[in-house]
């Protein structure tokens, strides 16, 4: 041990396009929305997370809310920055501390990321005094976390619905023998539902509202064994204008999400169709495992396997089973050094 290792902490972060966690020391101590709220006039930051995201919608001319990451990488580089800078510095044990420590990071990527994007988390990482920084894609942290022994000689399938991609990979003997990254995930999904308000009732509602709808009766399929009670919206009326409120069920949202579903299933089918014959063979017998907070959507799991005629199963507690597995790799380094990026 050096002896300047008191000055270093490690954390493991999953910068997702709709949610940044952060573990420290074994536990989850950022869970917040990845939005920023920022003086147009100025560029400074009002407000990170989730204090930005209660300003998302209902802001003037002079702020601007912006999501940092589009599609699981950064889109903006500045307010990225700023928004992981923040995060970090309010880590209670970071915050205590008179001197700003050095880190070292394992952040979670895409597994479709290119290099140039590649470039620019490491980049970042390191503007934020990151002595040590490893990258790991997130089907493989999905993995770690829902408890897959991932150095077996034995194939599993991992879905990983987030916010901005969908990550589907099958995973042997430590590395992704065949991988599909999609762009439709959480968004997509709160876009589906903003555009068939507006199409089906003339309903003009915001994304905080869509993603609402989705929450409280979001469904893949219209035969669930026990549905969501019919939800009240408000939102504003495109014909007269005016304020209004409407009555909707879960059959709506389920008609709303068929497309982007099947598409998730296309991808799904061709993953397999790739895949080779002996680690099919133990995908047979293994399932697929779902994870991220796309996969909680009502009746997803019941639909996927009448799809792919093979057990479905949700991990336990999905939102977080990708930052649990990057915290899981970053307190054995050497152990899981194969697999890092």
């Amino acid at each position: 041990m050096g002896f300047f290792d008191f000055l270093t902490e490690d954390i493991a972060i999953d910068l997702g396009t709709t949610n940044t966690l952060i573990i420290h020391n074994g536990k989850v101590v950022i869970d917040s929305p990845s939005i920023v709220a920022k003086n147009r006039t100025t560029g400074k930051v009002i407000a990170i997370g989730k204090n930005a995201s209660l300003m998302q919608g209902k802001t003037h001319d002079n702020i601007k809310t912006i999501w940092p990451l589009k599609d699981g990488v950064i889109a903006d580089f500045d307010a990225s920055e700023q928004m992981i800078r923040e995060f970090i510095k309010s880590i209670p044990s970071i915050k205590k501390r008179f001197i700003t420590p050095s880190l070292r990071m394992v952040i979670c990527i895409p597994s479709g990321i290119t290099e140039v994007e590649k470039r620019a988390v490491y980049n970042s990482a390191e503007k934020m005094k990151g002595k040590e920084v490893h990258l790991i894609h997130e089907p493989m942290a999905a993995a770690i976390g829902i408890g897959v022994d991932i150095m077996k000689p034995k194939g599993n399938m991992i879905i990983d619905i987030g916010g901005g991609t969908t990550e589907i990979a099958v995973i042997a003997l430590g590395g992704i023998v065949v991988d599909k990254s999609i762009k439709v995930a959480g968004n997509v999904f709160n876009n589906d539902i903003s555009y068939y308000l507006r199409t089906q009732h003339n309903l003009s509602v915001g994304e905080r509202t869509a993603e609402k709808v989705k929450i409280h009766i979001g469904s893949a399929t219209e035969d669930l064994d026990n549905p969501p009670e019919d939800m009240y919206i408000q939102g504003r009326d495109l014909l007269s204008g005016k304020p209004k409120q409407i009555q909707i069920s879960f059959r709506e949202i389920a008609k709303a999400l068929d497309k982007s579903i099947l598409r998730i299933e296309d991808a799904v089918m061709e993953t397999l169709s790739e895949t080779p014959p002996e680690l099919s063979a133990d995908i047979y017998n293994t399932g697929i495992y779902l994870a991220g907070g796309g996969s909680m959507l009502r009746g997803l799991d019941k639909r996927l396997s009448r799809k792919t005629d093979l057990p479905v199963y949700v991990a336990e507690d999905p939102l977080r089973a990708v930052v649990r597995g990057t915290g899981i790799v970053l307190k054995d380094l050497d152990k899981y050094k194969s697999i890092l990026i």
